[in-house]
This record gives C-alpha cells, structure tokens and sequence, in this order.
C-alpha cells in the first residue's frame, strides 16, 4: 500500500499534498490487473499509449515493481510485427478492439523504458527490453514519409495510413531520442535511427505542410516542445502564438477550439511542456488551475470540464492516464531525476540533421 512517505516528493503546493498523492497512486495501483496491464479505468480500454503513461507515473511515484509489470505486459503481447493493436478491452490481450495499429502507439514504449531505467539502473530490464523497443522502433520507421514525417497507422488489413498528424510524429520524435539513448547504452549504435530522427525534426519545425491540420487542437500547439523537436526561442514564440486561443485562466487548456472544455491530460502536457521550456511559474499556475478535475473519493482526475452553459464534468469518466500525466508534470517540476532526464532532454540524442533541407 502506498503511504504519504512514499510520495512526499511528489507535494506541489496547490496542486498536491503527500497524502493526495499517496490516494492517486494507490488507485492507479489498484486499477492495475495482476498481469500489469494499466486500462483506462476497470471496464474500459487499454491503449499503449495511456498504459505507458500511466506507468511511468508509478515509477515516478517509487512504484517500480508495478511499473515493470506494466512493460512486461507490452513485450509480452507484441504483435510478432512489432506493433500493439491500438485498444485492448480491459487490458485483456484476447479482447482486441481496434485493430489499428498506431504509430505514436506503437513509438511510446521507448519513452517509458528508458524512464523505468534511469529510474532504477537496471541493466538486465533494459536488456531484456530491447528486443520489443528495437521491433517497435522497425515498425514505425517502416511508416516515415520522404518528407520526414510519420505515417499515423495501418489499418487492420495491414495497409498504411500516410497522412501524417503533427501530434502523433512530435511523440514520435521524443520516443525515437530515448530509443537511440537506449541503443547507447546498450553500446549498440542504431545510425539509421539517428537520421530518420534528424528527418522527423526537420519536418516538425519547419513543415506543416506535410502534415494534416488539426491546428484546432491544443496538442498540436505544444507537442511539437513536448516531443523536444521545438526548443529555444521557437519553443517560446510557438507556445505564446495560441497561449490566449487555448488557456483558460483559472479552469485548465482547451483541448480543441472553439469548444468550452478544458481537458485534464492537455492541461498537464502543456505544463510538461512549459517546465521543459523553463516556465516553471506557469507551469504551476496551470496545475493549480485544474484542481476542480480532482475526484476527492479516489485521487484521479475527471477527462474534462465544459464550462459554459449547463456547465459539468463531461465526460463522465476518471481515467489512469490524466491522472498519470498529473504525478509526471508534478514529478518533473519537483525535480525527479528519471522524469526531468526524460522530459526535460538530458542524455537524450537529438539525431543527426538530414542531408537537405527541402
């Protein structure tokens, strides 16, 4: 059972206390099956995604054995491609629910095995990762565009869906610099990754063309500096670009305009982003903002918040995943080592700029 002393690290004035955290975690742990898998909520789906991102939480919270459960659930159920389908019901590996393949899906796990080790220093976990991690890394290259950019998916029958989404390739990027930071320290150098890695950042930062515009939705305002593909001053002018668009004093971050639904995991993400940055004040002030998304009973989170008209939490669900995306900003803005290294880009590889620039 996790205890307020497990977690006093994790205290953020106006956001947590050691024994909020100490609720959040025990019911992340809690909603975990015995086999690791990290669903949604019991009930629900599994995505690896928002799996991974809930196990990084616990690790972040001193839960490691639970987090590498949750990995060992991944490499044991990785398509012999070395894909995951994108929706599992309940975590049941059996119980597919989507067929898709996803290739930011597919990309995440490398940020949490990289994460699980700097966590923990455990040599034999990251080799016996590496075999998932390098199918993994295979399958989405297998999907980049000439242009740098990630095909978002295969369908089910297998056939690739070139359109590329600005979102899902900056998560790409940053999986792509822990899997390459995993290759060396493994002593394995992967040249091919750092060059397809260097391609993907160049089509982030300067052509958005080559994506398709979901320029309505806040995530692909900030993840392009989440993913690290965006740093400096255009990390800065980017984010001040739709600061007004998107935030909402006092309630959180949209998560798609014109909407009045402010978003729990956007707001967190943006405040990752921010940290990242070196805006810790308003990285703080957002977190402070959606604390009215706190489910006093259980310590997670609600999805989201309309507020105009017949205001409510909508929808009605408390999910792993934001209340995940909470314990890593929080993490990293009290300076946990595995999460700031992660998030923040320390010892990770930026890839080698691409021959051309067209």
């Amino acid at each position: 059972m996790t205890s307020p002393e497990r977690t006093e690290h994790l205290v953020l004035p106006g956001v947590l206390t050691a024994g909020q955290a100490g609720q959040t975690v025990a019911t992340l742990l809690a909603v975990q099956r015995a086999d690791g898998a990290i669903p949604w909520f019991r009930g629900h789906h599994l995505d690896p995604w928002d799996h991974t991102e809930a196990a990084m939480a616990l690790d972040a919270a001193g839960e490691h054995a639970a987090a590498e459960r949750a990995y060992d659930w991944l490499a044991r159920h990785q398509n012999e491609d070395g894909s995951w389908y994108a929706a599992y019901h309940d975590g049941e590996h059996d119980r597919v629910t989507d067929r898709g393949r996803e290739s930011n899906f597919v990309a995440y796990m490398a940020v949490g095995i990289w994460h699980h080790y700097l966590a923990t220093g455990d040599d034999t976990f990251l080799d016996r990762m590496w075999p998932a991690v390098y199918a993994a890394v295979e399958w989405v290259l297998a999907l980049q565009q000439s242009g740098g950019q990630i095909g978002w998916k295969r369908e089910e029958d297998g056939s690739a869906v070139t359109d590329a989404l600005l979102t899902g390739s900056s998560s790409v990027h940053h999986a792509l610099r822990c899997a390459l930071a995993i290759a060396e320290q493994r002593e394995e150098p992967q040249p091919d990754w750092e060059l397809a890695t260097g391609a993907l950042a160049h089509a982030v930062q300067h052509h958005p063309e080559r994506f398709l515009d979901k320029s309505r939705y806040s995530m692909d305002w900030y993840y392009p500096v989440l993913g690290g593909a965006v740093t400096g001053d255009a990390a800065k002018a980017r984010i001040e670009s739709m600061w007004d668009d998107f935030v909402v004093p006092g309630l959180g971050v949209r998560c798609v305009l014109p909407n009045p639904w402010v978003t729990g995991g956007e707001s967190c993400e943006l405040a990752l982003a921010l940290w990242a940055m070196g805006e810790s004040d308003r990285a703080l002030e957002i977190l402070q903002s959606i604390q009215h998304l706190r489910d006093p009973a259980t310590g997670l989170y609600w999805t989201g918040y309309v507020f105009e008209d017949n205001r409510a939490v909508w929808p009605e669900e408390l999910t792993t995943w934001t209340a995940g995306s909470l314990l890593l900003a929080v993490a990293a803005l009290g300076g946990d080592e595995a999460t700031t290294a992660v998030f923040g880009g320390e010892r990770l590889p930026r890839g080698l700029a691409p021959d051309c620039c067209g």
